[in-house]
């Protein structure tokens, strides 16, 4: 075992410049990542966790108290990798070892199985036992697991991994990914392929009429949306459709856009028609009609302003659906702008005009819509209403505009076709018990439960077309849930696209998990302050808990706990254990700083709450954590209030920071660093407890030492590619070892 006094590589060096690469291009990969699973915010890189991990894990080689039995199996496996030789002094071994994580760091090298082996061998041969001990891998903990990269990574290089998340949709997807994947391996593979397919064949009959093929064969995969408003100047009263761009296609080898033009008739009110042209220049696609809330008349020329852009469509609900009168004839709402269809033996994506047949669909959606809902009705209300009808947090919640608009119900945040879509799909879900009797059964509930709630977001009327890259924008193109003018309607079921496809993707997952081991974590839920870890049991304490007011993630992790608990009615994940009355996930807990939520005391959540909050999450880390294990801790914020929070729950909960590693774990192309001034790194802060009878230092000296440690730190941090407010706050960690 590591002797309590030894330093661990995390405290003393680490490969910043290598993994942050690495943890950069992360972002990027989709094939087989699990991130593909499901969506969750903020979601740490597997490469940053995963070096970031190992250094806390192994021992510093150049430290006296460095077991030599250590050094001597590292010595001898790191000369199975490249680039990795241990030479014969202290140092060239430190090095050696440093140059193994960024290695590794990899994600093409994650499952390969010499440096799984490798890392896997290192981690016993730091925490062998006593001669004649069985052998306990470490156990890492992380309390904010939220979408599982920390734990997930302790089980690749062979530790217990127990995570833990007060949010339900987060323990559904922890379950799922640490422990139904490892336990049932390339069984739940099979039987998820089996029953997806049977699902989407039976999902694609049922919808069939929804969703009509071209009666020349091709095959509609998207619709083309925009709300719509009447413009209220004297003498006009056209419909406004809100469209943010006229472009359809924008390739440099090929483009499409809409065109504009209005047509007056004698005692009729304006009507704006749409032509597809293939335009030379940007110059021939005409500007949008809506900016800031703001919309222009293509008839007159009157702008309609913010508040009456809002009014109208608070009154539609949102604006996502169409109104027929009673002949079935649109007369206002949702305008159908184009379609994208697939045709036969033609590369591409093609366009075309609405038609009548087009909104004939969506009119048998709205009747079978109502038909669904009559029949609940009649049921008495017995089990939840088909479609979400939990409310929406309140106006002014962090990331939230949607109400301003009329969408008070998570339900009006789809359109009526995608709504019949996705409870077509959750109802099949919830048939599969009397279907299968499967010993992975429960297991591909979860997985397809997950892959519905997946498409719920690509399936909502606040998706956006990408006319670069002909491609939807998710609905959490940001964490938040702004307005969308011009949306984007998929197809679910057809071909492989959507459904099927979501279904490979979680078989990507499967595969890429099997080939790095088949240990399997634990998953519970549970709040940071108040863990159900035994004392002194944890070797890694090791988390990234929610960055002050930055996510609101309660809030938005109900866009999908609405549809998961429908497709898996009564699972005992999806609920709130402490509140039993509320339909939603919990927020009264949650760890943030929203001074318009508040806690079940009616204690606003201001910045002396989540203080509170983070020292008592501390606390309960340095309860569970061994006498010899260490901590590490994730934080992105740029303001110093955040900061100044965290860090003072941190040493109010006996900690200690012994090392700090700024790690470029941001894509930065990224809409969010685009728009904000989002930090590019996250700052992991290395610590330790805080011995009972540690003295008190000297200011003065504190003061001494202060300019020349991080004037040293800067140096090698802009030498690593550090920057700007990345560059300031990577400096919090050393200035606090002082």
């Amino acid at each position: 075992m590591i002797p309590k006094a030894c330093k661990r590589l995390a405290e003393v060096d680490f490969p910043i410049a290598e993994v942050s690469r690495h943890a950069a291009r992360e972002k990027s990969i989709r094939h087989g990542h699990p991130s593909t699973l499901h969506l969750w915010w903020a979601r740490r890189p597997l490469a940053s966790c995963r070096a970031v991990l190992l250094a806390l894990l192994w021992p510093d080689p150049c430290d006296p108290h460095c077991p030599a039995s250590f050094k001597a199996e590292a010595r001898r496996r790191l000369r199975e990798v490249p680039r990795c030789n241990p030479g014969t002094t202290d140092e060239e071994l430190r090095r050696a070892l440093l140059r193994f994580i960024a290695d590794f760091a990899n994600w093409d090298l994650a499952a390969h199985p010499t440096y799984l082996e490798v890392a896997r061998a290192l981690v016993r041969a730091a925490y062998a036992p006593e001669e004649g001990g069985a052998y306990e891998p470490p156990l890492v903990v992380d309390p904010f697991a939220g979408g599982g990269s920390i734990p997930l990574e302790a089980l690749r290089v062979g530790c217990e991994a127990f995570a833990s998340d007060l949010n339900p949709v987060a323990c559904l997807i922890l379950k799922v990914m640490l422990e139904d994947i490892p336990r049932h391996g390339p069984q739940l593979a099979e039987e998820l392929r089996r029953v997806g397919a049977e699902i989407k064949r039976q999902a694609e009959h049922e919808l069939a009429e929804l969703y009509p093929h071209d009666p020349d064969g091709a095959t509609p995969i998207a619709y083309l949306w925009a709300r719509t408003v009447r413009c209220e100047a004297p003498n006009c009263g056209a419909e406004i459709p809100l469209v943010r761009s006229f472009w359809l296609c924008k390739k440099a080898n090929r483009s499409r856009a809409l065109r504009w033009r209005v047509e007056r008739r004698d005692g009729e009110t304006p009507r704006v028609e749409l032509d597809i042209f293939a335009p030379k220049s940007d110059r021939e696609v005409p500007v949008g009609t809506v900016t800031r809330a703001k919309a222009t008349c293509l008839a007159c020329g009157r702008v309609l302003p913010p508040e009456r852009v809002r009014a109208q469509l608070y009154a539609q609900r949102g604006g996502a659906d169409v109104v027929f009168d009673a002949n079935g004839r649109r007369t206002g709402g949702a305008r159908l702008l184009a379609v994208v269809t697939l045709r036969p033996g033609e590369a591409g994506r093609h366009y075309r005009l609405p038609t009548e047949r087009d909104y004939e669909a969506v009119r048998k959606a709205q009747e079978r819509l109502a038909e669904l809902l009559s029949d609940w009705e009649r049921g008495g209300r017995k089990g939840l209403c088909p479609v979400p009808d939990e409310p929406l947090p309140p106006v002014g919640t962090l990331g939230f505009r949607v109400q301003r608009y009329g969408m008070l119900q998570w339900g009006d945040l789809f359109a009526a076709r995608q709504k019949v879509a996705l409870v077509t799909l959750g109802r099949r879900v919830g048939e599969l018990p009397g279907k299968t009797q499967s010993a992975q059964s429960e297991a591909v509930m979860e997985a397809l439960a997950l892959a519905i709630s997946k498409q719920a977001e690509r399936l909502s009327s606040l998706v956006s077309w990408i006319s670069s890259t002909q491609a939807p924008r998710g609905t959490f193109a940001r964490h938040a849930l702004p307005i969308v003018w011009d949306f984007l309607e998929m197809v679910p079921v057809t071909g492989e696209e959507e459904f099927p496809e979501l279904i490979e993707t979680m078989l990507e997952v499967m595969k890429a998990s099997r080939s790095a081991g088949r240990l399997q974590g634990h998953v519970h839920p549970a709040a940071a302050t108040h863990h159900p870890v035994p004392d002194a049991a944890v070797t890694v304490w090791f988390t990234d808990p929610p960055y002050y007011d930055a996510v609101p993630y309660a809030d938005l992790s109900d866009f999908f706990f609405v549809w998961l608990k429908r497709a898996l009615p009564g699972h005992p994940l999806l609920k709130d254990p402490w509140d039993s009355s509320n339909p939603l996930t919990p927020k009264a807990g949650e760890a943030v700083q929203n001074e318009r939520s508040s806690t079940k005391d009616a204690r606003p959540k201001d910045k002396a709450f989540y203080e509170e909050a983070m020292a008592k999450a501390f606390a309960e880390g340095r309860r569970v954590l061994k006498e010899d294990g260490i901590g590490a801790v994730v934080f992105a914020h740029k303001t110093t209030e955040g900061w100044e929070a965290l860090l003072s729950g941190m040493i109010k909960g006996g900690w200690t920071i012994t090392g700090s590693w700024p790690i470029a774990t941001e894509r930065p192309g990224r809409l969010r660093s685009q728009e904000s001034a989002a930090l590019a790194t996250s700052v992991h802060l290395i610590c330790r407890p805080r011995p009972e009878d540690a003295g008190v230092g000297d200011w003065a000296q504190v003061l001494r030492e202060l300019p020349r440690r991080v004037a040293d730190w800067m140096e090698r941090l802009q030498g690593e590619g550090i920057r700007g407010a990345d560059l300031v706050f990577a400096c919090i960690g050393p200035a606090l070892e002082i």
